[in-house]
């Protein structure tokens, strides 16, 4: 055992529990994610889990916490979804906005795409620059759609893109990801999250 791990031990992010994150108790209550469709502008996209009650716990002490002990561990998980992908891939992320990586010091889906890059053996490029704009959290899905986040291409695209994120809600984000990487060159954008909400019951 590691002298850190005797000094700080590791906490389950989603009971307190010491031990591995997710504990084996709140990971026997984890849900595979649903199958849809991908966002527009995505050739496809793998999700590791449904974003229900246990998958939130999780996925934002990672987001808001830093906890990186369940990103050990759900990274690999969700990089064993990817299909085989076109030679010369690159690994990029959907950036969250400059304030939020200066207050938080860090950027959640950063950490997962550098883990999944290494997972897979794939280079890891910040392809991408989110400008200024309203914040996606918190906010109504019919106000996400049509008031998406602005992204450009920070960089010239050559090849195809592994774009990661934490979670997919409405999608909005990873769509304006994928056109940004499409304008910058990019020939094939496929996505991958942690977790991916169910589709919306239709009104009664």
């Amino acid at each position: 055992m590691a002298v850190v791990d005797l000094l700080l031990p590791s906490r389950c992010a989603g009971c307190g529990a010491l031990g591995p994150s997710p504990c084996r108790g709140c990971a026997a209550r984890l849900r595979a994610a649903p199958a849809l469709p991908p966002p527009a502008g995505l050739d496809g996209l793998s999700a590791l889990l449904r974003y229900d009650d246990a998958a939130r716990v999780l996925v934002t002490a990672v987001k808001y916490r830093n906890a990186r002990a369940s990103l050990a561990v759900l990274a690999p998980a969700a990089a064993a979804l990817v299909p085989e992908l076109p030679d010369g891939t690159t690994v990029t992320w959907a950036p969250t906005t400059p304030e939020r990586v200066r207050r938080r010091g860090f950027d959640q889906a950063e950490l997962l795409a550098r883990t999944v890059a290494r997972r897979l053996g794939l280079p890891v490029r910040a392809l991408l620059e989110r400008r200024p704009g309203p914040h996606q959290t918190g906010r109504p899905a019919a106000e996400r759609r049509h008031h998406g986040p602005v992204v450009r291409a920070r960089l010239p695209v050559t090849s195809s893109v592994l774009l990661v994120d934490d979670v997919c809600t409405t999608g909005t984000t990873l769509s304006a990801c994928a056109v940004a990487l499409r304008e910058g060159g990019a020939e094939a954008v496929h996505g991958l999250v942690l977790a991916r909400t169910p589709a919306a019951r239709p009104p009664r």
